[in-house]
């Protein structure tokens, strides 16, 4: 199973029968029909092309119908999204991939695109502690004395610096799978994944 794409719906928690909470991200994995399966003999290389969604079909253009056609689908997937298969794994286009392949206790990873936070200063973007803050200190979050003088005479690349925060593709390792709603098309997953509400996510084992 390479792996599913699915919305994040948003957080919640749920308690254990010792009556501890989990804090839980929810997330809509699924149903994901195969697209395309391609193989080294004609494209190079073995991959899985799965979709999630369905659009429009006025705003779908004809080489994305023949394309969801050829599968056997009536809609074009919403998102399009393509994983590496693993040896043995065998799959057929318009197969439906669901969250049944996962299962409580597992580990899995969760890619998306974090929040943009737009231009941030030191303090909020890397976390620096500022000046005093007695007696109305007037630059409590600049970041400081650059350093290099006469030699090299220039910030060295890579200093910690106000700029462009967020809006990054992410990768999460090591989540655990706490629920799966296999009737309604959930996994529950402890702690936070990036991405805002309703943004796409891509789930791997």
């Amino acid at each position: 199973m390479p792996g599913l794409i699915g919305r994040k719906l948003g957080m919640t928690r749920i308690f254990t029968d010792e009556g501890r909470a989990i804090p839980v991200t929810v997330l809509e994995a699924g149903p994901c029909p195969v697209v395309q399966v391609k193989n080294e003999d004609r494209d190079g290389y073995a991959a899985v092309q799965i979709g999630f969604g369905a659009k429009k079909h006025k705003r779908t253009s004809r080489p994305e119908l023949g394309h969801a056609s050829r599968a056997g689908l009536d809609a074009a997937p919403r998102l399009i999204r393509e994983f590496r298969a693993a040896e043995g794994e065998v799959y057929q286009p318009g197969q439906q991939l669901t969250v049944g392949v996962f299962e409580a206790g597992q580990r899995v990873r969760v890619t998306g695109v974090t929040k943009g936070r737009g231009f941030q200063g030191v303090v909020k973007r890397h976390g620096f502690v500022g000046r005093p803050a007695s007696h109305g200190h007037p630059m409590a979050r600049t970041p400081g004395s650059m350093g290099p003088g006469t030699d090299p005479s220039r910030v060295i690349k890579g200093k910690k610096l106000p700029g462009r925060m967020g809006g990054n593709r992410e990768t999460i390792r090591n989540l655990q799978v706490v629920r799966v709603d296999s009737e309604r098309n959930l996994i529950f997953i402890q702690g936070g994944v990036p991405g805002s509400r309703n943004s796409y996510v891509l789930i791997r084992k």
